[in-house]
């Protein structure tokens, strides 16, 4: 007997066991009772593996002679030993503090493997081929039925944090299974963070950007309504030549001054115009000015370097002015608008006829220009052309002149250049004009298709005066813009109307008028018939007469 237990099994002995016995007052081993001769079989201990015994020179290694230990089988044919003292059977098994039943060690095997199966997974969880050896459960039991080894109660695992999810000591790191669950995990693990991380950067990303967009539209926002409008500051530097149609209000403006680079922003614009007052035309200013230094450029003549052509100008008073703002001689103008007239920019329906005086009358629209030193009489030209050909598009010129029943849009250009001669006020242009177009009529018997206008004849004449003649004279001039002898329009315009003029001759005032004489800047006349002209004529002269007074 050793001190670790009865028999050859693993199994420790315990103090409580009813075959223990007395181990007597010298503290020597406890005297087995006897049954025949023959030591009394132990019950009950740890059954010993049969096939693990070793065998020496033929027979078995025992201790005190004691016989090799044979497992009782309860289901088997061998019966128990009976008690030699009281004749009986004890049962050892039946009671709470006894050992269970000893089984075979493959018995033992298969239950072990199946209490494993039945277990639920476990991060923790011993390989079932390498079981954990555990102390042996001494639990009270029910009766003799119960099993002495009680399978421990399944525990819900507890829930672990995959932060502190880490390696298991308990676990065999040379299990190749068990190398590779660890390794499942550990891909798990470094999956889990990387999708983790990623979902972290794509919100932190969005939420950003939705933080941005907020910020810079509500910034935007802000400028626009509460804040102040950004601006350049300083007066500016290079040189930029800008144009600015007619009609343009001021918001017009700064636009076309922001698209230029002359101004940051039209608000700027604006707000340093206040009720200023700015008119249209062609200005010379300078890159990245503050809006307060581009109004003041514009609103002083002297540093526009402009050349200014005002409504109804002829075209050879136009050539004088570039000749004179050039420092060019006498002349010098007009030869290039005659040589290049056919590349100035002329539109498609423009009149070639060789019964014009001059081609480029009409197109040298009035406005103001930008005319540097050193400019070309040529590219001054291009300019006027250009902006005419901008504010004719504008008023559909081709589309107008159908409406009204003319021949061409040269024709309507035409009217507007007799209505701006003949108009001494601009209030006065729409009932101006109607007379032209009444005149112009076949079945008129008042001046029986003839417009009789002192001005075309000036025009012809190239002078600018009251006295023309007497109309019998005149008849006998023989010129086709003599209107007191040849019936319709004249071949061409008499000068360069302004956009008044222009709206006018579009846009007549209705009436049965076919006369008109100015008496002063706040009284036009007209008349239906000649009679009624002839006593606006006394009045008229009448009113001349107190003025030389």
């Amino acid at each position: 007997m050793t001190e670790y237990g009865r028999g050859y099994g693993s199994e420790p002995w315990h103090p409580e066991d009813p075959l223990y016995g007395d181990q007597g007052s010298s503290g020597g081993q406890a005297q087995q009772p006897q049954w025949d001769g023959q030591p009394a079989p132990r019950y009950p201990q740890q059954q010993a593996d049969p096939y693990a015994q070793q065998h020496y020179d033929g027979g078995w290694d025992t201790q005190g002679g004691q016989l090799p230990y044979e497992p009782y089988d309860p289901y088997g044919q061998q019966q128990p030993p009976v008690d030699p003292y009281s004749g009986t059977s004890p049962d050892y098994y039946a009671t709470p503090d006894a050992y269970p039943p000893p089984q075979p060690q493959h018995l033992r095997q298969q239950q072990q493997q199946q209490q494993y199966q039945q277990q639920p997974p476990h991060p923790q969880q011993q390989n079932p081929q390498y079981p954990q050896q555990t102390e042996p459960h001494y639990g009270e039991g029910d009766g003799a039925g119960d099993d002495w080894r009680a399978e421990p109660e399944p525990r819900e695992p507890e829930p672990e944090h995959a932060f502190f999810a880490g390696g298991d000591d308990d676990h065999d790191d040379n299990d190749p299974r068990e190398q590779r669950r660890a390794g499942r995990e550990r891909r798990g693990k470094k999956n889990k963070k990387r999708r983790s991380g990623t979902a972290c950067l794509v919100v932190a990303l969005v939420f950003a950007g939705a933080v941005g967009t907020v910020g810079y539209f509500g910034y935007d926002f802000f400028m626009a309504h509460f804040g102040s409008a950004p601006d350049y500051e300083g007066e500016g530097s290079g040189d930029v030549q800008v144009d600015i149609p007619d009609g343009s209000t001021l918001s017009d403006m700064g636009q076309i001054l922001q698209r230029e680079g002359v101004i940051k922003s039209v608000g700027a614009f604006t707000e340093a115009a206040g009720d200023k007052s700015l008119q249209a035309g062609t200005y010379s200013l300078r890159k990245q000015m503050s809006a307060a230094s581009a109004i003041e450029l514009m609103l002083d003549p002297k540093s526009r370097n402009g050349l200014t052509i005002r409504e109804g100008l002829r075209s050879a008073d136009v050539y004088k002015l570039i000749d004179t703002k050039l420092h060019l001689k006498k002349g010098a103008t007009e030869g290039v608008a005659e040589r290049e007239a056919k590349n100035l920019g002329l539109p498609s329906w423009a009149n070639n006829s060789s019964k014009l005086k001059d081609p480029l009358e009409g197109f040298l629209y009035p406005s103001t220009y930008s005319v540097g030193g050193k400019t070309k009489p040529a590219a001054v030209l291009k300019q006027m052309v250009a902006r005419a050909n901008q504010v004719y598009t504008k008023y559909d010129l081709e589309g107008n002149a159908r409406k009204l029943k003319l021949d061409s849009p040269m024709q309507l250009l035409t009217v507007a250049s007799l209505t701006q001669a003949e108009g001494k006020y601009k209030h006065d242009f729409v009932k101006v004009a109607r007379v032209v177009y009444n005149r112009l009529k076949p079945d008129n018997t008042e001046t029986y298709g003839l417009l009789d206008f002192d001005s075309t004849v000036n025009y012809a004449k190239s002078q600018s005066t009251l006295d023309t003649g007497s109309v019998d004279n005149l008849r006998n001039f023989n010129d086709p813009y003599n209107t007191y002898k040849f019936k319709g329009l004249p071949p061409g315009p008499i000068g360069n109307p302004g956009e008044v003029a222009l709206k006018s001759a579009i846009a007549p005032e209705k009436g049965n008028w076919y006369y008109f004489v100015s008496i002063n800047p706040e009284k036009t006349l007209f008349a239906v018939t000649n009679e009624e002209h002839e006593r606006n004529r006394r009045i008229y002269e009448k009113e001349q007469e107190k003025n030389k007074q």
